[in-house]
């Protein structure tokens, strides 16, 4: 990465914040990530925000302590952070009555936990924003103007100075709204990854970063990802994204959190498996969750197999890491 890119993608992320000399931005997110680092420092100090390190490292209850001793204007974090802060015990509380804005990021967003965010956080024109690493990392973000289902559901139109596209697996741009590999370009596209040429012109074409999502972008230019092209589920012929699954199993009240990972299976190739966290003092039995999807979702979209847990094995940033959940489904269901 150049200085260039980082520094240039802060600003444009605090400017679509708003951010002020006014603003106090809580930053719970690690330093070391590009999301603490550019969403958060760069995009403070380029518009002379206050900024509030909570603690060494996330904890909900120092999160919310500092949201409220500071009167923090703005608050980041993944969707994991957001779902721990929403559901600690002592939530209610704390006065995060001064919060407005910040950054939900990282990887997928789901909608039911952006409506609580917004309705339970006071956090009304939060954003969602959308990149990778490789590119600085912003490409595409939501806007505080843009409606509730556009900051619910897409990951925003792309940003000042970016171009962006979705094509086929034969390179071609697909029509509006049509499914399709995501690629962007722009100032935020990095130098190269470091001692690995090969690499880099593998994931760079034509000034073209490969991000690896399947999206479709609206007639507005909004964005929804829905999915890693790698996390596509392919049953039988037909195409399942993961993401579709787990927006319908977080709409039920019983539901914490959800993941979707694919399974092998030696007559449909994969099945859909779903590892759930149910709320505190919620029972929820495989049937009664099978039959909420049949309901909502075509049958080949069921999952096949259902796994209750505890919680989900993340990285230090808090990412879900679905390879880990794929070899621990295979051994714990002797596929």
């Amino acid at each position: 990465m150049t200085h260039y890119n980082v520094l240039n993608n802060g600003e444009v992320c605090g400017r679509t914040l708003r951010l002020t000399p006014e603003d106090s931005l809580c930053i719970p997110v690690p330093l070391y990530h590009c999301f603490g680092l550019v969403l958060g420092n760069l995009a403070a100090i380029c518009h002379g925000a206050r900024i509030v390190y909570p603690a060494a490292v996330f904890n909900p209850l120092s999160t919310l302590q500092a949201v409220e001793a500071e009167n923090c204007t703005a608050l980041h974090g993944v969707p994991t952070m957001f779902v721990n802060i929403l559901n600690h015990p002592d939530f209610s509380k704390f006065n995060l009555s001064k919060l407005r804005t910040g950054i939900m990021a990282g990887s997928s967003c789901p909608a039911e936990i952006m409506r609580r965010v917004i309705s339970a956080m006071y956090m009304k024109d939060i954003t969602i924003a959308y990149g990778m690493t490789e590119t600085s990392p912003v490409s595409f973000q939501t806007g505080p103007d843009d409606s509730l289902v556009q900051r619910v559901e897409t990951v925003g139109a792309v940003h000042d100075h970016v171009e962006a596209k979705v094509v086929n697996e034969q390179g071609e741009t697909v029509p509006v709204g049509e499914r399709g590999h995501l690629l962007t370009k722009g100032y935020i596209v990095m130098k190269g990854y470091w001692g690995n040429p090969e690499k880099t012109a593998e994931s760079i074409q034509d000034g073209w970063m490969q991000t690896g999502d399947a999206a479709t972008i609206d007639e507005e230019g909004y964005c929804r990802i829905v999915g890693r092209m790698g996390d596509m589920i392919i049953r039988g012929g037909e195409n399942i994204y993961p993401k579709e699954i787990e927006d319908l199993l977080y709409s039920h009240p019983a539901v914490l959190d959800v993941q979707v990972v694919g399974l092998p299976d030696p007559i449909y190739g994969e099945e859909v498996c779903a590892w759930l966290i149910l709320r505190d003092n919620m029972i929820l039995t495989e049937d009664e969750i099978r039959n909420y999807c049949k309901i909502n979702v075509s049958h080949f979209k069921v999952p096949r197999y259902f796994m209750f847990v505890s919680e989900f094995p993340l990285t230090v940033t808090g990412k879900v890491q679905k390879y880990l959940m794929k070899e621990i489904s295979i051994e714990k269901l002797g596929l």
